[in-house]
Parts: structure tokens; sequence; C-alpha cells
């Protein structure tokens, strides 16, 4: 995951799914749905901040919950990163 904070005041959010790293085209598309779904939960408390998800080999493996816990987890440590950077001042509650 690549973030940078923007001006527009909004999250935005990229996503990286390569054909090499996860081969079919159904999965692929599953591991987009869950990553798009997953930042629009979370969008408010990301604001004012670019955001790409690259995802790696193998990241379709895991079912739908341990990718939402993955995502999850991930979202904590940018939050808890941009806090200590002073991009952001408070913590919103999920």
């Amino acid at each position: 995951m690549l973030a940078i904070p923007n001006e527009r005041g909004e999250a935005r959010l990229g996503v990286v799914v390569a054909k090499k790293n996860i081969p079919g085209a159904v999965q692929r598309n599953r591991v987009k749905r869950l990553i798009r779904e997953n930042f629009r939960q979370r969008k408010a408390q990301l604001s004012g901040t670019d955001l790409v998800v690259l995802a790696r080999k193998g990241a379709h493996a895991p079912g739908n919950v341990a990718i939402n816990h993955r995502l999850n987890v991930l979202w904590d440590d940018l939050l808890k990163k941009m806090r200590v950077a002073g991009d952001i001042d408070t913590l919103e509650s999920p």
C-alpha cells in the first residue's frame, strides 16, 4: 500500500492487481471488489489521502473474511503512521 497526502480533502483509491500475481480474472476481480468495498467503509477516516493498493502474489488464496481482516490491519497501520507524521489530527472510530 502506498499513500500520499492530497489537498482535495477526500480520499482517492488506486488498485493494482497484476495478472502475473493473480492469474484468474474471476479472482482478480474478487480481490479488487473486496479492496474497493473495504476502502469505501474507511474512506471518511482516510480523507485527504491518495492511496494505491498493490495486490501481491497469492493475495487471492485466503477467503473474503481473511482478506478484509488484512485490509483493516493495513488501514489501521496507515492511520497510525499518518497520525505520527501529523497528516491527520485525530483518529475516527470505524
